[in-house]
């Protein structure tokens, strides 16, 4: 079984139906509370962003 210390996930919800978003968003979820997984996820969604435990905010490519 592999188990990765670190997950990228680029917009992991955008092109998914609200069901299936918040099921991504719960494995992800799970992930990091059962295990030693760090998760970088980079979203236009308010929604997502929000659900972090640390925000790093980009405007114009500059950290806010």
């Amino acid at each position: 079984m592999i188990e990765p210390l670190l997950i990228l996930a680029d917009e992991p919800t955008g092109s998914l139906d609200q069901k299936n978003g918040r099921m991504v968003l719960e494995i992800f979820q799970n992930l990091h509370s059962t295990g030693d997984v760090t998760l970088v996820i980079v979203t236009h969604d308010a929604k997502v962003a929000a659900g972090a435990q640390r925000r790093i905010t980009l405007v114009d490519g500059r950290i806010e």
